[in-house]
């Protein structure tokens, strides 16, 4: 189901917390890496065209979509629909919707492009909330984790919806025709866990995916045969802000210890190769880039903090899912999952 069109890609240039300075530097870094995609920036145009980094974009290779307001990183999302439809965000998605793009990226408001996605461009049928997907590095190379943070309480039969769309996604993208789906819980064994969780193991277990059972926190770092980790949205989020926050404690501390005394900087100077491969397996910007799966159309989030390799990287997200055709893959999963129990009825 990959496209062979060229993948048109909208920028909300004007979101996140460092804005202009990092999307346009990115907009130049893809346009070098890759010269089949076209991006349409979408913000303030005298702002964009202004701007320090303008020159180093080939304008003939992107389309600059006007706007006149910025969602704010703050900003409630319930007046981002009401007040904040000529916002650079709201208008990325709006040429998503309207097939002018076939993605759009945005670092901003978290909330705000979630309610904004959602209301510009419906759900998929038979998906009743979207998730946010993301990929985490392991021990096996890296892991799709999702919920994790759009929904704070989720049904069994949604984190079924939510395990369907993340086996789908790493079919298209990482090329895995049968990827291994685990559901996070307390423990491994059938009787741990809460009644959520046990109902959504029974539902998984019906499925034709290719279902390994329950997983632990550790299992997604560690285990090396697990693509996909399926969890609902407020566990999901506080476990991969705590992950987040020990692995910027361990290099920190790392850090300091290095440069306590002459000792210990000359084994740093040992180590420093060591630390540098180590740093780059597991370096966030890499995997910078979630995905809100179960939207008609593809939105990636990026941090809002992300700095031009990062945001450039979530570009990448959106191409590979663009050229891939990952909607269409997720629609006829969806459609294959729903019409299975009536096809496998007895007949009269």
């Amino acid at each position: 189901m990959s496209t062979s069109k060229p993948p048109i890609i909208a920028i909300d240039a004007m979101g996140g917390d460092i804005g202009l300075d990092v999307t346009l530097a990115a907009v130049a870094h893809i346009q070098k890496r890759y010269h089949d995609v076209r991006m349409i920036v979408v913000g303030d145009e005298p702002a964009i065209r202004s701007h320090k980094s303008f020159s180093a974009i080939d304008a003939a290779r992107i389309d600059i979509h006007h706007t006149t307001q910025v969602v704010a990183m703050d900003e409630a999302p319930a007046n981002v629909l009401r007040h904040k439809t000529d916002s650079s965000m709201w208008k990325a998605i709006e040429l998503v919707r309207d097939g002018k793009a076939q993605a759009c990226v945005s670092a901003g408001n978290t909330g705000a492009l979630m309610a904004s996605s959602r209301y510009i461009l419906k759900m998929l049928p038979g998906i009743s909330r979207p998730a946010i997907c993301a990929v985490v590095p392991s021990r096996g190379g890296h892991v799709h984790w999702l919920d994790l943070g759009a929904n704070v309480d989720a049904k069994p039969e949604q984190l079924v919806q939510f395990a369907v769309m993340g086996s789908e996604l790493v079919k298209a993208v990482d090329e895995k025709p049968n990827p291994i789906v685990g559901l996070l819980n307390i423990g491994e064994e059938a009787i741990k866990g809460n009644d959520m969780v046990k109902e959504t193991s029974k539902l998984l277990e019906k499925t034709d995916l290719n279902y390994s059972g329950f997983v632990e926190g550790n299992d997604i770092f560690l285990k090396e045969k697990l693509d996909i980790v399926v969890c609902d949205g407020f566990v999901g989020n506080v476990a991969l802000k705590s992950v987040e926050g020990i692995a910027k404690y361990v290099q920190t501390t790392l850090e300091q210890e290095f440069r306590r005394n002459i000792f210990s900087k000359i084994a740093a100077l040992f180590s420093l190769p060591v630390l540098r491969r180590t740093k780059a397996r597991i370096d966030p910007r890499r995997y910078n880039g979630a995905t809100p799966l179960g939207l008609q159309g593809i939105v990636i989030k990026s941090h809002g903090n992300a700095d031009v390799f990062a945001f450039a990287n979530a570009i990448n997200v959106a191409r590979l899912e663009i050229t891939n055709g990952i909607i269409d893959h997720i629609r006829c999963q969806l459609d294959r999952q729903q019409n299975r129990p009536a096809a496998e009825e007895p007949t009269a």
